[in-house]
């Protein structure tokens, strides 16, 4: 009997341990805003075949800024080798949001800027402070994140984006 109770015990953790892990790598679908104010989901935004990777950041950040600004070096050149799309999503409040669109103009960042101004998306996937990236695949799916910034963290996720393209 103690057997028995015990598998069952065990069964019922694997079965929810396999769920959370599989909850975890799909994309909320929260909605967030456009620059422009319209409201979207990650699911109309990231487009399916393609890798992607979501950074988000902030305007007082420095470290973010950091991040996007390596980033932005090689950007042209991941688009022509790997296909890879960036949505740097901003985790500023309302207050400081109206600083979103002059920084991203002044960087000369040609991702798809959004704001997660209520940080429900980034409930969503269970992080707490920015820089926060993930590494979406061609299927939709979280295969890889990475919180902080430090220079040349930006070759370790193009070595995961390379990983993506080529297998």
């Amino acid at each position: 009997m103690r057997f028995h109770n015990i598998s069952i015990c065990l069964l019922f953790i694997l079965t929810f341990l396999s769920q959370s892990s599989f909850a975890q790598n799909d994309l909320p679908t929260t909605r967030i805003k456009s620059l422009d104010g319209k409201s979207v989901t990650l699911q109309d935004v990231v487009k399916p075949g393609v890798v992607t990777v979501i950074s988000f950041w902030a305007t007082w950040c420095a470290p973010c800024k950091k991040e996007l600004d390596a980033i932005n070096e090689v950007y042209k050149d991941w688009q022509k080798d790997y296909g890879v799309e960036l949505i740097a999503i901003s985790t500023d409040d309302a207050r400081s949001s109206s600083k979103i669109r002059p920084m991203v103009e002044q960087k000369g960042w040609e991702y798809t800027i959004l704001n997660d101004q209520n940080q429900e998306l980034q409930k969503a996937l269970n992080f707490q402070a920015v820089p926060q990236t993930f590494l979406i695949d061609q299927s939709g799916k979280i295969v890889w994140t990475h919180a902080g910034y430090v220079p040349g963290d930006e070759n370790e996720l193009e070595e995961h984006i390379k990983e993506l393209v080529t297998d």
